[in-house]
């Protein structure tokens, strides 16, 4: 060791200032140490390096500086405590390393205290993360914790002896490393250091033998043999272990417990506790953590006392603290403590990035300095990688939480999230180690052991034996937290007992469900303490740097030296020093302190900026040796410290000035003090003396005292004894004789309980002889009855069980019946719409004849003088008619008298068959309760029998539990050698399927099974008659509704006839409809003639108003029309046939007339009758709902006083569950009722909203209609239509530009082009332009030209994928024009490949010039990337709707009442509401993805590839939720599912996509709905499922029968032999399908020729 640290270079430093002598650890302690007198702040001393770099022996020396500079002022000591606690803490906390022979093993910060006059006055110290491991592991060339090996090398003390301790390489934790000696360093020597700093710091003798107790202790326990079974699932160790009894001895627990919970652990469920035996591996893994335990709990008593040591109750007024934290560390094997250790440094670093680069550029900036930044490496991404959201310790805290969580599972979670920071990555040879990219250097990491070292678990059974020690510091260091944290507050409250006083109520047990914190996160929370600390506080840096790695003296490395300089960033540190300002002052501070060397004349100015800029312009001739700021001045290095020279010169100068007149009035005094001080000594020596006197008189006196009373104390002591004796004997005697009397009483009253049990049982078995034949006679009665009620019982389950084999085959009947209700609710809607639509085009038709009519009433007016006569005439004709009318109104109400009649005598027939069918009803009804009854008797019988049954199993179960608590207790209590768990206790333990461990929610859920299956068993024969019961209700609705049928059809027969009747006359009314129709279709062509001409000379420009004033005057006017044409061919033909015939004509007219008017009346006659027969209908439809009302009443009625009347049977429990069950199914079945309304209502909005479409269609068609025909009559008003015709031109197919408007050209064909400016164009067309402007280019050689426009076309594309990738229509867009582009430059490339197809025109516009090859290839990756963007945005569409719409919407109706029981109701996927999906939703937007795709000419092999890329994400979305979903496991499920994808199925035959390979896709999907239908009983079964589900793995099988929920009506749990028969190797011969990830398939752009 060099001699520049000792007393003379500490004094040599002080007081200098910081750049004045050569550099040295004493400096920046003695700047640190001036700065807080100085600035009255908080220091840090940062040391930090390389591992082996000196940092440990750095901070002892700067403790060392600051315990001579700044000494204690009073007799404490202090500052010895504080250089004390450094070999302690070196001996238990640092060990040989690789790299270094005095390695500090855990972090420390120790925070020095000092008063107002900085004298120090304690001390305080923290650390961080101690490496535990090394207690029982030490790689080669290793040792551990110096201590061993002290406490090894003075064995053979005397006071040791008791250790049974040996040689170091005796012991198998001290002895793994190899060499256990340091060159250079004697173990016996540092052990005597480390005592009497014990000694020093104020621990007793008797602690210091505990404490090396302890730590003997754990050298004895890593020696202890444990001797594995040949089982091996069991260990043992010999009782004669030498090593354990000294263990044991040493740590004062008991022997026998210790030896039985070191092989063995507790398991602990909510109902039971299990004893169970570990494994060889378990046991040495559960030992080596109890001495990491032991060893860590120890360290943490040590460093607690030695604050209570440093402890001061002074008020500290600052600190100074030093940081000795482990350096960066890369070994062969890195495991968590190095990641620990590594993530401190990087935090440290970042402290001084911030403190150095960003803080001191950022106040220049501030300030508004002339700087240039410099640029230097922040470290702050590696630090989120590690402590951010999910970064390494997030997801290792995770896995932690996780029951069977792995180190493998935690580093494929690192690869998943990480693999692409830039700071992470994954080793090429290994899959459980990962490599993070440190600011010194690059390490990997190993991940095994991760997370046990990260747990920090340790059996509880062994720690509650150390609680039970006889040793009080050993009890005490195994205590809880809430104990040894009150113990500290007491202690450290200045109370001088250190006695822990512990409750006599033992603590209660925290909950085994409680989570603590891991050491990560502990780690963590105090290392963003620590920094929180230096942040607050001055920080002064330390950089130590290793010279080379041999650890050799007197060698350097320079290459090593700046690699680390650089890593540390002292290089930066230099350039910023060297152009920076390192020292700055506010202009008040500066005011303030140098305000001694301003002039007396400037100090009369109040501006202080101006005097300071005056006085350092005066100081300081150099103007570049100090800027001013803002808020602050700043100085170049060494100016401040010339600033301090002058102003010390000019204190000097005025402290001598003092001095001197002082002086002389010193002396003076000192004088007078000489000689009051002897005259006190004198009289305080004679006063001594007299006290002592009188102290020895009082001390006689009280000897006196004192041997009196312990004389009486003796006496009192002896008379207790035999008194107490006395007592004893009296009490012991009277007892036995109150005992024999109460023996005798006792007696005879159990003779008398026997005498009155034996009489009862006499009694009682007389009693049930005398029930018993009685109960035989009635046996034999009921017997006889029963068996036949079973006959008929039989034939009616029969039948039953053969249309539950019937049901079987239901599924794809369901499936075809849902699709034709489908596809005539299709139907239903078109045809709706058509005749919503022909009912319009009718009553616009009617309007127009009605405008017609109107129009040639106008015009035909003038002749109505004329033709008034013959109105006259007319009218006369008419009440003729009226009386022939009346009379055939009365012909017309005697025949429809004769049809009441006849409808009277069939209400009759109706109600005789009315009451045969309520007869019937009665006659089942009155079986239907008989049978009903006997069920009640038999379920009676079998509920008694399976009560009894189910008592004798709980009975035994108990018993055998009590058995094996019993056994237990008798082994604990044997101990024997030879002891083994029988192997009752062990399947008891271990799990029955094929998973390694077991839980208690796994043995709750096999108790919960079998229940299922005992009352599945007990319901089975009641489930039998319900769905009796239930199929006798459907026939009786069936036959209800035939009777109805019936009805209706002998009704329809009635009005047959009477339909007949008036035949004849409906096809004369027929004929003259056709008449009709006929002279109204002459009219309308002559007011259509006439309308258009009106029309042509007067044109308006409102339309739309004259056409609608023109329906309303069409409306008005139509009826009298009609009348005026009936009256005017009345006349015609009467005047024409009384000019011809004469009076014969007359009879003949008035015979037509009354035939008219006949006909007429017949017509009212119909339409009255139709109106009566329709409100008949209407009636009759209430009547028969009122009375299917009251049935479904009456049915409610019997069905609930059924149901009571089962209730009262029932015990109050059981009532309680069954009305429960009851309410359950009302609820269920009214839930039904209200989706139906529900969906009933959602139908008829939609079919609203659909007609109120319809009806604005008609309206824009109208308007249009209206408009064409405005520009047909403008184009008819030209005289002459002169028609241009093109001259046909031979195109070159290119397109000129100039080359300043590419710009142009890019923007409005890339960047500003929407897809809907290109509606009705040509498919592509951005493409085929781009190309014809690059063939223009090719045509004039111009290959700059060609280059630009390609490179600004790509780069365009890209710009505008990057502003809208959330768009799918733009993105297809783009990937159809890319592709075309493609296309283009392929075909007219001049490459035979590309020119097959080719027509000789197409062959002439090929290139001529460029080679294109590569902007093709180019061309060609941007297309994949576009590809792949829709892609992302299809799915990112689609997968929101996927999990609800295939798996949680009922697409099927009907089946939402089949629900598996049992679970918790989900809502990871979707909510109800608005954001829930059905399968129609998934399929309007593929059928919105393939419209943009075909409109915008995409390429059908795209598309093909689009919708299987599509389809598989939807087959793994559902199939990875049916894995992880127990509700959706279930038979309904399956059903749905199965629908939904024949629907996907039908809607991709619907598009021709079959042939995209989607289909094959679902291939998983659809084994596993047929999975979920399947029966799942029998072996055949088994095998029939793993010949059928060929696409899904073993794994994932049974991952779906183990969620399996079944529906309770009508299925059964699988049984867990079914499970072990599909994972048997015989079964499991299928590849399957693998979990969900992010797949592509391979996109290829096939070569697709332009037809142009």
């Amino acid at each position: 060791q060099l001699p520049i640290y000792g007393q003379d270079v500490i004094y040599a430093y002080s007081g200098q200032n910081m750049g004045d002598m050569d550099p040295h650890i004493f400096a920046v302690a003695e700047e640190a140490y001036k700065q807080m007198a100085r600035d009255e702040k908080n220091q840090s001393i940062i040391v930090s390096g390389e591992s082996g770099a000196g940092k440990t022996v750095s901070a002892k020396y700067a403790m060392r500086y600051f315990a001579t500079v700044g000494g204690s002022a009073s007799d404490t000591n202090i500052e010895e405590k504080v250089l004390a606690s450094s070999p302690i803490m070196e001996a238990i906390g640092n060990a040989k390393t690789t790299r270094n022979d005095n390695s500090s093993r855990f972090g420390k910060y120790i925070q020095i205290g000092f008063d107002k006059r900085y004298h120090i006055i304690g001390a305080n110290m923290r650390t961080y993360l101690l490496e535990k491991s090394r207690v029982v592991f030490q790689a080669e060339d290793e040792r551990n914790y110096h201590i061993f090996y002290q406490l090894c090398a003075a064995a053979s003390l005397p006071e040791f002896k008791e250790l049974m301790l040996t040689c170091a390489e005796d012991f198998f934790y001290t002895s793994q490393g190899g060499d256990i000696r340091i060159e250079g360093i004697d173990d016996a020597e540092d052990f005597e250091k480390t005592r009497q700093a014990f000694t020093l710091l104020g621990v007793r003798e008797s602690h210091q033998i505990s404490i090396f107790k302890i730590i003997a202790s754990i050298l004895h326990l890593g020696n202890v043999e444990i001797q594995a079974e040949r089982d091996g699932d069991s260990c043992s160790v010999s009782p004669q272990d030498e090593h354990l009894n000294s263990f044991c001895r040493l740590l004062g627990v008991e022997h026998s417990q210790m030896e039985h919970w070191l092989c063995h652990r507790k398991l602990v469920t909510t109902s039971e506790t299990y004893v169970k035996t570990m494994s060889l591996q378990q046991v040495v893994n559960a030992r080596n953590a109890l001495a990491k335990h032991i060893y860590a709990q120890l360290f943490s008593w040590i460093v607690e006392h030695i604050n209570k040591a440093l402890y001061t109750p002074l008020k500290q007024h600052s600190f100074i603290g030093v940081l000795d934290i482990y350096g960066f560390e890369t070994f062969e094997v890195n495991s968590f403590e190095q990641f620990c250790i590594n993530y401190a440094n990087e935090k440290l670093q970042q402290q001084f990035n911030s403190h150095v680069f960003k803080l001191e550029q950022e106040e220049y900036m501030k300030e508004e300095i002339p700087w240039t930044l410099i640029d230097f490496y922040d470290n702050q991404p590696c630090i989120d990688l590690i402590e951010a959201k999910l970064g390494i310790l997030d997801l290792l805290d995770e896995e932690c939480k996780v029951p069977k969580g792995t180190d493998q599972n935690w580093a494929q979670k690192l690869y998943d999230r990480h693999s692409g920071s830039q700071h992470f990555q994954k080793p090429r040879m290994s899959n459980t180690a990962f490599i993070v990219i440190h600011f010194a250097d690059k390490v990997e990491y190993l991940s095994d052991g991760f997370l046990e070292k990260n747990r920090d678990t340790v059996y509880e059974e062994q720690i509650n034996i150390l609680k039970a020690s006889k040793f009080p510091l050993v009890a005490d260091l195994f205590h809880d937290d809430k104990d040894s944290v009150s113990a500290t507050t007491t202690s450290g409250k200045g109370s001088s007992s250190k006695i822990n006083i512990r409750s006599a109520r033992p603590p209660l047990k925290a909950s085994n469900k409680e989570h603590k914190r891991t050491v990560g996160h502990q780690f963590r929370t105090s290392l963003h303490l620590l920094m929180e600390t230096l942040n607050a506080t001055t920080p002064h840096y330390v950089r130590c740097i290793k010279p080379n790695d041999e650890k050799l003296p007197f060698h350097f490395d320079p290459k090593r030296a700046v690699q680390q300089l650089r890593a540390c960033g002292v290089l930066e540190t230099i350039r910023i020093s060297a152009a920076g300002y390192p020292s700055r002052w506010t202009y008040h501070d500066f005011f303030n302190r140098y305000r001694v060397l301003v002039k007396k004349r400037e100090l009369t100015s109040t501006d202080k900026k101006a005097i300071c800029r005056s006085v350092l312009e005066s100081l300081i001739k150099d103007p570049d040796k100090f800027q001013f700021g803002r808020t602050k001045i700043f100085f170049r290095a060494g100016q401040v410290a010339y600033l301090e020279k002058l102003r010390a010169d000019r204190f000097r100068a005025a402290t001598i000035m003092i001095q001197k007149t002082v002086r002389g009035w010193l002396q003076r005094v000192k004088y007078r003090r000489l000689k009051i001080a002897a005259l006190t000594l004198q009289r305080y020596c004679r006063g001594h003396l007299a006290r002592r006197l009188a102290e020895h008189l009082r001390r006689t006196r009280a000897a006196i005292v004192l041997q009196k009373q312990c004389r009486m104390w003796r006496a009192r002591q002896a008379y207790q004894r035999v008194r107490g004796a006395a007592v004893v004997i009296q009490a012991f005697a009277r007892g036995m004789f109150v005992r024999r009397i109460y023996q005798q009483i006792l007696l005879e009253h159990k003779a008398t309980i026997l005498q009155k049990h034996l009489r009862g049982w006499m009694a009682r078995r007389r009693f049930q002889r005398l029930r018993g034949a009685a109960i035989i006679i009635q046996c034999a009665f009921r017997m006889l009855k029963a068996k036949q009620e079973l006959k008929a019982l039989k034939i009616e389950a029969r039948s039953a069980e053969h249309l539950k084999r019937l049901n079987v085959g239901m599924e794809n009947k369901v499936v075809q019946l849902q699709r034709k209700i489908d596809d005539q609710n299709k139907e239903f809607k078109s045809l709706s719409e058509q005749l919503a639509v022909a009912t319009s085009t009718h009553a616009t038709e009617v309007e127009k004849l009605k405008k017609e009519l109107a129009q040639y009433h106008q015009s035909q007016g003038g002749g109505g003088l004329r033709l008034q006569e013959e109105v006259e005439n007319l009218r006369a004709e008419l009440q003729r008619a009226h009386c022939e009318r009346k009379v055939l109104e009365d012909t017309h109400t005697r025949e429809k008298d004769e049809l009441r009649k006849q409808v009277a005598v069939l209400e009759q027939e109706n109600a005789l068959l009315k009451d045969e069918k309520e007869q019937l009803n009665n006659q089942i009804l009155c079986q239907a309760k008989g049978e009903y009854q006997s069920n009640l008797l038999m379920k009676k019988e079998l509920e008694e029998e399976r009560s009894r049954y189910q008592n004798l199993v709980k009975e035994y179960s108990r018993l055998e539990q009590r058995y094996d608590n019993l056994r237990d207790e008798m082994t604990i209590i044997k101990q024997t050698p030879g002891h083994r768990r029988n192997p009752s206790n062990q399947s008891s333990l271990e799990s029955d399927s094929n998973y390694p461990s077991i839980s208690t929610s796994e043995v709750g859920d096999t108790e919960d099974a079998l229940q299922q299956v005992e009352v599945s068993k007990a319901a089975m024969d009641m489930m039998v008659f319900l769905k009796l019961q239930k199929r006798v209700r459907e026939l009786e609705q069936e036959r209800k509704k035939l009777q109805v049928q019936l009805e209706k059809r002998e009704q329809q027969d009635s009005r047959r006839v009477q339909v007949r009747a008036g035949a004849a006359s409906l096809q004369e009314l027929e004929s003259e409809n056709k008449k009709l129709k006929n002279d109204l279709n002459e009219l309308r062509k002559a007011v259509a003639d006439q309308a258009t001409q009106d029309n042509s000379s007067h044109c308006s420009p409102d339309g739309y108003s004259l056409l609608l004033n023109q329906l309303k005057l069409a409306n008005e006017e139509l009826e009298v029309r009609k009348e005026e044409v009936l009256i005017l061919r009345t006349q015609i033909v009467s005047a024409d046939q009384r000019r011809l015939t004469g009076r014969s004509t007359v009879t003949t007219r008035n015979g037509e007339d009354a035939i008219e008017a006949y006909h007429g009346v017949c017509q009212t006659n119909r339409l009255l009758e139709a109106q009566l027969q329709a409100q008949g209908r209407e009636h009759e439809a209430e009547v028969e709902a009122l009375r299917a009302q009251v049935e479904a009443l009456k049915e409610d009625l019997d069905r609930q006083q059924q149901t009571f009347c089962q209730t009262l049977l029932l015990s109050p429990e059981a009532q309680l569950e069954f009305g429960v069950r009851q309410e359950l199914t009302r609820l269920t079945n009214d839930n039904l009722d209200l989706k139906e309304l529900v969906e009933k209502l959602e139908k008829n909005e939609r079919k609203l909203k659909k007609q109120l479409k319809i009806y604005m269609k008609k309206v824009q068609d109208l308007e249009a209609a209206q408009a064409l025909a405005q520009s047909e009559r403008r184009r008819h008003e030209l005289n002459r239509q002169v028609t241009v015709q093109r001259k046909e031109k031979d195109f070159q197919g290119m397109l000129d530009y100039h080359r300043e408007d590419e710009a142009l050209l890019i923007r409005n064909l890339v960047t500003d082009l929407k897809p809907q400016m290109l509606t009705g164009s040509v498919p592509c067309l951005p493409a085929y332009i781009l190309y014809m402007c690059i063939r223009h280019a090719d045509y004039i050689n111009d290959d700059l030209k060609v280059h630009s426009l390609l490179t600004s076309t790509i780069n365009g594309i890209k710009r505008v994928l990057k502003k809208h990738n959330e768009d799918f229509e733009m993105t297809s867009f783009w990937l159809s024009n890319t592709c075309r582009l493609l296309h283009c430059l392929k075909q007219y490339s001049g490459d035979e490949g590309f020119m097959t197809q080719n027509t000789a025109k197409q062959n002439e516009h090929c290139l001529k010039n460029f080679d294109l090859t590569e902007y093709r290839q180019v061309l060609s990756d941007l297309s994949i990337q576009i590809y792949q963007q829709l892609i992302k945005i299809a799915e990112g569409v689609l997968q929101p709707m996927i999990v609800s719409a295939m798996l949680e919407n009922e697409s099927i109706q009907g089946l939402s009442g089949v629900k598996p029981t049992g679970y918790r109701k989900r809502s990871s996927s979707m909510v109800d509401g608005d954001n829930s999906y059905c399968l129609e939703a998934i399929i309007r937007q593929m059928n919105s993805f393939h419209t943009v795709m075909c409109d915008q000419g995409l390429d059908p092999e795209i598309i093909l590839q689009v919708f299987k890329q599509l389809f598989y994400m939807i087959n793994a979305v559902t199939l990875n939720n049916l894995l992880l979903r127990k509700d959706v496991c279930s038979w309904s499920t399956g059903m749905q599912l199965r629908y939904n994808i024949s629907q996907l199925e039908e809607w991709l035959r619907g598009r021709n996509l079959q042939q995209s390979g989607a289909v094959q896709t679902l291939e998983p999907l659809i084994q596993a709905a047929q999975l979920l239908q399947l029966k799942k009983k029998t072996p055949e079964d088994a095998e029939a499922i793993c010949s059928l589900c060929t696409s899904l793995s073993t794994q994932q099988i049974v991952k779906i029968l183990n969620l399996y929920t079944p529906v309770n009506e009508f299925e059964e749990r699988v049984t867990v032999a079914f499970i072990r028969t599909i994972q048997s190797p015989s079964a499991a011969h299928f590849s399957g399908w693998r979990h969900y990830q992010k797949f592509r398939f391979f996109c290829f752009c096939f070569f697709l020729p332009a037809v142009v």
